[in-house]
């Protein structure tokens, strides 16, 4: 693809540059960098998407160290990068080759700089959560991966960073013209600075961000980055086709009137994000490049992933999902049955779709994505572990899934020695219980919580567990469930009428109370 030629059009904001000019800005931007190094010896992170706000606050940061003598170099400067493992594959190969080359360049030039990727705990990741725990896809009123995925490990790696060194300053990308929800984030922490251009972090003590580039506009930073040579040898001109391939329109103006939507409003992320109705950024660089068509499977996973009713467009998942939470609880929101995790049909489908996809990739896409991994060796042993050990799922399906989804053997040994009981013996059991799969799953978790105790020499918890299971395997069927929690509800109501009690919603019962698809309570779906 052709390096594609920004369209220069009448510019109504008002730029960082207009009242002293380009160069002066920048020479004046560097040294208050310089500044800041210098005045203390708290270590600083950078945070480094890839993207075109943190590649220009990088570049600044590196301009200003190297116009510092060697000797005064001595506050190290960690750049951090978070792979959520489902990031768009274009822009983590990207990420992951600028780092490489971030840490070879920093060494070459004698800069105090390290390049750090930061990957989520592989208990917790995308896949593990989703398919392993069977959490229903994000959606905004439960965003359970965005601290998970993104927030969890950047935050790690500064928490230990400040118990080493005390203090941390984290320079960060953010700009107030992103968003209205951004400019009054940083507006208000503005207010609360302790020192000239440093404002608390608002989730970690001891710890202080830094934003350069806080007043710049989208085109600010294009006319940084194609006038400035990028400082660890990479070409802005690539990150700038990057960002035409996924505009809806394939146009990339710099300048840009009030009408015109820059190239800069491009959004990349999680190629499974359901949190948007459509991933526009995909879909514009597979309609825009023919050679990105191999990303077809993987934006149709990313479709169906986002379940949703016909008619009314609604996201629609309880087809898929258990009538029970987690913990076997049946609760009501307007006489209707919250749904808890993915069924095990439905988790048992995801990972199959999953590996397919990841086969169709490696088959049919460039040699490039030949080896790439939609989840990884560790996402799947852990996924295995908790179905079998966790779900009490002993048919130990994923190695069967594994080697029809990819031809070959699922290269993990066995889960637990211990474990006398298998699909055949599943087989059977299904086989008894004639087709009462609520019945099947209660008689089957039984006989695995026996067996996770029997070797015990004191069997301490068993009777909680045995509870646990019949509370959560003792309903007919789902309709018999939600009746019951019906009738509960009302039962309730009526002992809180009679008894006068107010309304108060904070002391409602659990199944009275508007869980606003139960985001603001918890995390997980239990």
């Amino acid at each position: 693809m052709s390096t594609p030629k920004p369209a220069v059009l009448l510019n109504t904001r008002k730029s960082a540059f207009d009242e002293l000019g380009f160069k002066r800005t920048i020479a004046q931007l560097t040294a208050e960098i310089v500044d800041l190094y210098r005045s203390d010896s708290i270590p600083w992170v950078v945070g480094y998407s890839g993207g075109k706000d943190s590649t220009a606050t990088l570049q600044l940061v590196w301009l200003a160290l190297a116009s510092l003598p060697s000797h005064e170099r001595t506050k190290p400067v960690h750049v951090i990068s978070t792979d959520t493992l489902v990031e768009n594959p274009i822009v983590a190969a990207w990420v992951a080759r600028s780092l490489d080359q971030i840490g070879k360049s920093a060494a070459a030039a004698n800069l105090p700089i390290t390049a750090h990727r930061l990957t989520p705990d592989p208990t917790d990741t995308f896949w593990v959560n989703l398919i392993g725990r069977g959490y229903p896809a994000p959606r905004p009123k439960f965003r359970w991966c965005t601290e998970r995925l993104k927030i969890n490990p950047s935050n790690r790696f500064i928490s230990d960073l400040v118990k080493t060194s005390g203090e941390v300053i984290v320079v960060l990308g953010m700009r107030k013209s992103e968003s209205q929800a951004r400019s009054k984030v940083m507006d208000r922490l503005e207010g609360q600075r302790v020192r000239e251009r440093l404002s608390p972090n608002a989730s970690l003590q001891n710890s202080y961000v830094y934003t350069p580039v806080e007043t710049w506009t989208n085109d600010d930073i294009w006319v940084f980055l194609m006038q400035v040579t990028n400082a660890w040898g990479f070409n802005n001109k690539d990150l700038l086709t990057i960002y035409q391939g996924a505009s809806e329109d394939g146009e990339c103006p710099l300048v840009i009137d009030t009408s015109t939507p820059s190239c800069g409003d491009s959004r990349f992320g999680c190629w499974v994000c359901t949190l948007v109705e459509k991933d526009k950024s995909m879909q514009a660089m597979i309609r825009n490049d023919g050679e990105k068509e191999w990303m077809l499977p993987l934006l149709d996973l990313r479709n169906a992933l986002d379940v949703r009713d016909e008619e009314s467009g609604r996201r629609d998942d309880r087809h898929l999902r258990d009538f029970r939470r987690m913990n076997g609880a049946v609760q009501l929101h307007k006489d209707r049955v919250i749904h808890g995790p993915y069924t095990q049909e439905a988790r048992e489908t995801w990972l199959r779709r999953v590996l397919e996809a990841q086969r169709c990739v490696r088959e049919t896409g460039p040699p490039a994505v030949q080896n790439l991994e939609l989840i990884t060796l560790a996402e799947l042993t852990e996924i295995r572990r908790l179905w079998v050990l966790d779900k009490h799922e002993l048919e130990d399906s994923l190695p069967r899934i594994y080697e029809q989804a990819l031809g070959t053997p699922f290269p993990g040994g066995r889960i637990d020695d211990n474990l006398v009981l298998g699909a055949e013996e599943m087989r059977l059991l299904r086989d008894l219980c004639d087709g009462d799969d609520l019945h099947y799953q209660l008689t089957r978790e039984l006989l695995d919580v026996e067996r996770q105790h029997r070797t015990m020499a004191r069997r301490a918890g068993l009777f909680k567990a045995l509870e646990g299971a019949i509370r959560r395997g003792f309903y007919e069927s789902a309709e018999v469930a939600e009746a019951r929690a019906i009738e509960r509800q009302e039962a309730l109501k009526g002992v809180q009428v009679a008894a006068g009690t107010p309304d108060f919603p904070l002391l409602r019962p659990l199944e009275l109370l508007d869980p606003a698809d139960q985001a603001p309570r918890r995390t997980d779906p239990r």
